[in-house]
């Protein structure tokens, strides 16, 4: 892609990678388990959400949570508690095993009725030297097609949703490099 940003605040601009922000909204979107890990009702809603089915429990194998049966039952019956490590491993294995169910039902609700309305707030230049400041406003823009941004979300693909964002940012015009980094992205499904 021609315009991307290779000195990205170089000047003093502030901002994250639009790609981030998007998968900051589906993370939100699809996020089930607000309490902590580290507290009991936590760790029991996730230990249960990992283990109710024979599929559940091997999605979360793949996710990384690689102990023992007996270990597991252990937990459950809260007769041992998980190391700091452990715990980690619990919540990561949570999102991922998460993310790949909720994918189906949020792509259906993304894509549906034409597409979904994006809203862009442009990056933060307060830092930047009036003469080095862009004029960059807030820009919005229907996103029609959400099968490859959600599903390189979901399978934890960082570099495939980059790369799926910025294909979909290049409908915005000749000056679409201007919002490869924001402030924040927001819709709603």
């Amino acid at each position: 892609m021609p315009e991307r940003n290779i000195d990205f605040g170089k000047f003093g601009a502030r901002g994250i990678k639009g790609s981030d922000a998007v998968a900051r909204k589906l993370d939100e979107l699809a996020d089930g388990i607000v309490t902590p890990v580290t507290a009991k009702r936590g760790l029991m809603a996730r230990l249960h959400y990992l283990t109710r089915t024979d599929h559940s429990r091997q999605a979360a194998r793949d996710a990384g949570l690689t102990v023992s049966d007996r270990t597991l039952k252990a937990w459950l019956d809260e007769k041992r508690r998980p190391s700091s490590a452990n715990l980690e491993r619990i919540d990561a294995a949570y999102r991922q095993v998460r993310r790949h169910n909720v994918a189906r039902h949020l792509l259906r609700r993304l894509n549906s009725a034409g597409g979904t309305r994006v809203e862009i707030h442009p990056l933060n230049q307060s830092q930047v030297p009036r003469p080095l400041q862009r004029l960059v406003e807030y820009r919005t823009m229907n996103v029609r097609r959400w099968d490859r941004i959600v599903e390189t979300w979901a399978s934890g693909d960082h570099q495939g949703l980059d790369d799926a964002w910025a294909d979909v940012i290049v409908d915005l015009g000749s000056q679409w490099g201007q919002y490869e980094y924001v402030t924040n992205i927001g819709f709603a499904a």
